[in-house]
C-alpha cells in the first residue's frame, strides 16, 4: 500500500482498513483510493485475503501413557466481508489459533491408545477442524483444512514398535520357511517312492522276461533235439549264462580281481544248487 498526496494504493488479494479520527471508517478493495488526509481520514492498516498455514507441534499422551508429539497444519484466511472483525478482534491471529488446536488435540488423544492415534488421525483433524470454525468463524476467519501430518511418538518406542514388528514378521517369515521345507520334504518322499515302485515294476518285468525266455528256450530246444529233457536243456543255459558271466567279467575294466570256479565241475555244482533251492521252496510251500 502506497500513500501520498492523499491517494492510496491497495494491493490484490489485500485490503485496508481506513480510520475517521481514530474510528472505523471503511474497508478498501484492491485498486487506487482517494484519502484526504485533511479531513482526518487515514489507513490503519491492510489484512491479508490469502491462504495462509500454520504448523503447530503438540505434545501429550495417549491412553496408554505413551508421550507423542502431533503434528497439526491449519489453513486459514480472513474473509474479506468480515475484514472489520478480522482486523479489530484479534491481536494475534497465530496465537489464537495456536491456542484452540493444542485445547483440541489434548482433550482428543488421551482418549486413544498409541496404534488408534495412528488409526484415527483423521478423525482428531476433523474434530480440530470443527472447534477451529466454531471460533474463528466470530472473528472474520475462515479455516479451509486442518491435517494432521506427522504424529511422532518417544525415540524409544518407535524402536521398540519397529522391533515388535521385525519380530512379527521374522515369525511369519520361519512359519513360511517351515511350510517349504516341509513341502520339499513331502515332494522328496513321494517322489522316492515313485521311484522305488517304478523300480520294483522293473525288476519284476525283467524277471518274467527271463522266465518267459528261458521257457521258450527249453521248450524250442526239446522240439529241435529229440530224446532231450528239461534237465539237460537247463544244464545247457545254466553253461551259457556262466560263459556269458565270466565274459563281462573279463571286459569290464573296472572291476576288482575276483576269484570264482572256472572248471566245468563248478558249473554243475551251480547247477545243482540251483536245482536243489528250487526243489527245497517248492516242498516248502
Amino acid at each position: 500500500m502506497g500513500q501520498a498526496l492523499g491517494c492510496i494504493q491497495v494491493e490484490q488479494s489485500t485490503v485496508a482498513i481506513t480510520e475517521a479520527f481514530g474510528k472505523f471508517d471503511d474497508v478498501l478493495q484492491p485498486g487506487c483510493h482517494c484519502l484526504p488526509w485533511c479531513f482526518g481520514k487515514q489507513a490503519a492498516g491492510t489484512l491479508s485475503l490469502r491462504v495462509q498455514q500454520l504448523d503447530v507441534r503438540c505434545e501429550t499422551k495417549t491412553k496408554d501413557n505413551v508421550f507423542v508429539n502431533v503434528v497439526a497444519s491449519i489453513q486459514y484466511r480472513a474473509l474479506a466481508e468480515k475484514a472489520q472483525d478480522a482486523f479489530y478482534k484479534l491481536s494475534n491471529t497465530r496465537a489464537q489459533i495456536q491456542s484452540y488446536v493444542f485445547d483440541v488435540i489434548r482433550a482428543s488423544v488421551p482418549k486413544l491408545e498409541l496404534d488408534a492415534v495412528f488409526e484415527q488421525k483423521n478423525d482428531i483433524a476433523r474434530a480440530v477442524e470443527g472447534e477451529l470454525e466454531k471460533a474463528m468463524s466470530h472473528y472474520g476467519y475462515e479455516i479451509v483444512q486442518t491435517l494432521v501430518v506427522d504424529i511422532e511418538p518417544d525415540e524409544h518406542v518407535k524402536r521398540a514398535m519397529n522391533e515388535i514388528n521385525a519380530a512379527a514378521r521374522m515369525r511369519v517369515a520361519a512359519n513360511e520357511k517351515a511350510e517349504a521345507e516341509k513341502i520339499l520334504q513331502i515332494k522328496r518322499a513321494e517322489g522316492d517312492a515313485e521311484s522305488k515302485y517304478l523300480a520294483g515294476l522293473g525288476v519284476a518285468r525283467q524277471r518274467q522276461a527271463i522266465v518267459d525266455g528261458l521257457r521258450d528256450s527249453v521248450l524250442a530246444f526239446s522240439e529241435n533235439v529229440p530224446g532231450t529233457s528239461s534237465k539237460d536243456v537247463m544244464d545247457m543255459v545254466l553253461v551259457t549264462q556262466y560263459f556269458d558271466t565270466m565274459k563281462e567279467i573279463g571286459a569290464s575294466s573296472k572291476s576288482n580281481s575276483v576269484f570264482i570256479p572256472h572248471g566245468p565241475g563248478a558249473v554243475r555244482d551251480i547247477a545243482s544248487q540251483i536245482r536243489d533251492g528250487l526243489l527245497q521252496a517248492s516242498q516248502n510251500n
